[in-house]
């Protein structure tokens, strides 16, 4: 019998374990479904570029994965029983439950609205496609003079309000942080990012508060009125709330927790990877919710997994960063180098070669997502004693068995 391994959302996180599982194991001993909700693949690191009004290819997931052994299953997560082993599902035909013998939890995040009045009814935001469309429809009816505000000072709020000003000249665009825009970057990065936003005409509210969303403006801690014909809630992201109604150890947030090797503490049948992890990195403190962090995670659960499965060394090594890329419009960027944990360093590349490196950078997670198995091409192996060390170290397995 084929072990059964489910993988739980198609992001950037869950589409690299799922191509890495099928170029590491052999497919005549393991039966691999990837579940995600729409049928493409999507960018997520791109919605402030579809919500602009820029068109982005379409990837169905059942023509990247073609060949490789790898199933899809177009339908929405409802539950997870970790208990029993099985997945809730909810697509076209209904209801279905879909067991596993190994699960990677994937499912991604989406904005977290802080308990701020008026931000579920009024603001948009970029946390997938639908949403992307449906503000660059919005944005679309705005007459010249149209008001737009743009709250969060982090990475998905620079980009968004940058893009948005350089494809829409006529909108008057603000963007509002509650501390800096931008003020963990290296003073080289911070300078050029400033003369971005002035060179944009965007206006920057710093150490700001939203404390309500209306329909035409957005109110302050302090009362201040901002005028918003278009809201765009960057303010965070927090997890799907699936885990933490499972027995899974989850964070406080909701994540759930991992050791070294992206392995649930609670459940060794389960890995997490993505922003539903709560992972220690290299510097020692839990890694960010970010694409950067996404794909090294993934990495390693497939790793890990496939090593326990096959009998061979389980790999460990903590993941840590390179670099934050920041898109400034089309022509612009920052790429900031950081240490392996996130520390800025003095390496920073700005304006049109900034550009070009977040390019290559982003197409070319894409081409290993749309090339899964093509990617460091791998010897296919088969399991230990088909899979039955799944749950356990394959050399702890051994030597129980020696004993």
């Amino acid at each position: 019998m084929k072990h059964r391994i489910v993988v739980l959302g198609a992001g950037y996180a869950g589409a690299v374990t799922a191509g890495r599982l099928a170029k590491r194991l052999h497919r005549d001993d393991v039966e691999i479904t990837l579940v995600n909700g729409d049928p493409d693949f999507v960018e997520r690191v791109r919605m402030h570029q579809l919500a602009s009004g820029q068109d982005l290819p379409s990837r169905p997931l059942r023509d990247l994965f073609a060949g490789t052994g790898v199933r899809i299953r177009t339908a929405f997560v409802t539950s997870v029983d970790v208990d029993r082993k099985t997945v809730e599902l909810r697509g076209g035909q209904g209801g279905e439950a879909l067991g596993y013998d190994t699960l990677v939890y994937a499912l991604g995040s989406t904005i977290a609205d802080h308990g701020v009045p008026g931000v579920a009814a009024y603001a948009h935001h970029l946390a997938g496609k639908p949403a992307a469309l449906r503000l660059r429809a919005r944005l679309g009816e705005l007459a010249p003079g149209g008001t737009v505000l743009v709250v969060g000072g982090g990475l998905t709020g620079i980009e968004a309000a940058t893009e948005i000003a350089e494809a829409h000249p006529g909108l008057k665009v603000s963007l509002a942080a509650r501390g800096g825009v931008g003020d963990w970057l290296s003073d080289k990065a911070q300078r050029h990012l400033r003369g971005a936003l002035d060179r944009f005409g965007i206006t920057v509210h710093e150490r700001t508060e939203i404390a309500r969303v209306e329909a035409d403006r957005a109110v302050t801690g302090a009362g201040d009125e901002l005028a918003a014909q278009v809201t765009v809630w960057t303010a965070g992201f927090t997890v799907h709330p699936i885990a933490a109604a499972s027995t899974l150890e989850v964070s406080g947030t909701g994540r759930i927790v991992v050791d070294a090797t992206m392995r649930s503490v609670s459940h060794p049948d389960v890995y997490a990877v993505g922003d539903a992890a709560y992972a220690i990195g290299a510097g020692g403190e839990p890694l960010r919710m970010a694409c950067a962090t996404a794909n090294p995670m993934a990495w390693l659960a497939a790793d890990a997994l496939a090593a326990r499965l096959t009998g061979r060394k389980v790999p460990d090594a903590p993941v840590g960063y390179a670099a934050q890329c920041i898109s400034l419009g089309r022509r612009d960027a920052i790429f900031q180098r950081v240490t392996h944990e996130d520390r800025m360093t003095s390496t920073v590349i700005t304006g049109r070669a900034g550009a070009r490196i977040k390019e290559f950078i982003v197409a070319g997670t894409v081409w290993g997502i749309t090339h899964p198995t093509n990617m460091a091409p791998s010897r296919r192996r088969h399991l230990l004693a088909n899979g039955e060390a799944a749950g356990a170290d394959a050399a702890q397995a051994r030597f129980a068995t020696a004993r």
